[in-house]
């Protein structure tokens, strides 16, 4: 597609709107960054992909001839982000200071060094008619920027759908920027694909982490109505997990409605496995002792079945020899008496 030669009022105005939120839309996560001085649930890889994502946004968008506020966001938009990225270095990592913020500075100018030779070295081939290197270039960049948007839902898997970290001013201003950009795009004489996929995958994924958290509130709010009556948030339920070293099953929140019961199918499916398995072993282990037992007793009648016939021998042997002892003196007499007689 040939560079734009001319950019309607419409492109310039929703251009500029889109701009002005993606110039300051990180603020309100770095103020929040800042004050709370934690990055947990903020990525450090999505702040990185970002920021080397306006590297080939800003060369197609230059090189493409966008509308000067398209052309700015780029460089708005890496800078910030790799103001973020140091602030997880800095609180997630628990990097030095220094250390964190001369690493980003170091970084934003190799960044702004490539941009600048990709520029130079892809505009004159774009406008001689070879299209190829900065098509590949926003291809990569809608790659970069979609890349960047899926470390949060790892984070949010890891919490059931709960999005942490995020700030909700933050992404709802990316979300316009992105939106009003995109019409800026619709509007210009011709529309530009890839430019309009950038924001496209943008705004769409970003709907995803709304909704993932939506839902998240839906499936939780039995569990926390009840946390906020004694006077708790579910943080803090979390927290009394955690200090009895134990860790918070999906499964425990309460499920009153019916249509909702199916989002803990897996869970009730893995705590019914478990019981079987308990109780397998339980059964075991009465089979074992029942054997044990049968086995004890069977040996204690075999003893006692032992001991009487050593009695009844013993008895048997006191007999004859009592039998014994009593014919010999008879014996003795009655020779006694043929001696006599003789």
């Amino acid at each position: 597609m040939a560079p734009q030669t001319e950019i309607p009022v419409a492109a310039n105005v929703l251009g500029t709107i889109g701009t002005v939120f993606w110039c300051v839309q990180l603020i309100p996560q770095i103020w929040t960054n800042y004050r709370t001085k934690s990055t947990t649930g903020l990525p450090g890889t999505m702040m990185f992909l970002w920021a080397l994502c306006g590297v080939p946004f800003g060369v197609y968008a230059i090189a493409q001839n966008f509308n000067v506020p398209i052309q700015v966001q780029p460089q708005a938009f890496m800078t910030l982000c790799l103001v973020g990225w140091a602030q997880i270095l800095i609180y997630g990592s628990k990097w030095p200071t220094w250390k964190a913020t001369l690493l980003a500075l170091i970084v934003a100018c190799v960044f702004a060094g490539v941009e600048a030779a990709l520029i130079l070295t892809l505009r004159p081939l774009y406008e001689e008619g070879n299209e190829t290197p900065v098509r590949v270039i926003g291809i990569i960049a809608a790659i970069l920027l979609a890349a960047g948007l899926l470390p949060p839902y790892g984070e949010m898997y890891k919490r059931h759908g709960r999005v942490v970290g995020i700030n909700w001013i933050f992404l709802s201003m990316d979300w316009s920027g992105a939106f009003f950009s995109l019409m800026a795009v619709v509007t210009q004489n011709t529309f530009d694909v890839l430019g309009g996929v950038l924001y496209i995958i943008c705004a769409f994924l970003e709907l995803g982490i709304f909704a993932s958290h939506l839902i998240w509130l839906v499936r939780t709010r039995s569990i926390r109505k009840q946390l906020k009556k004694d006077g708790k948030t579910f943080d803090d339920l979390l927290g009394e997990y955690e200090k009895r070293g134990e860790s918070w099953k999906w499964a425990e929140r309460d499920l009153d409605l019916g249509r909702l019961k199916f989002w803990a199918r897996k869970d009730k499916k893995r705590e019914e496995e478990e019981g079987e398995v308990e109780i397998e072993q339980r059964d075991l282990e009465k089979q074992d002792v029942s054997n044990s037992a049968a086995d004890a007793v069977e040996q204690q009648r075999d003893g006692a079945l032992d001991s009487k016939m050593a009695m009844a021998e013993a008895q048997n042997q006191n007999g004859n020899a009592e039998d014994t002892d009593a014919s010999t003196p008879t014996m003795v007499d009655g020779e006694n008496r043929a001696v006599d007689r003789a």
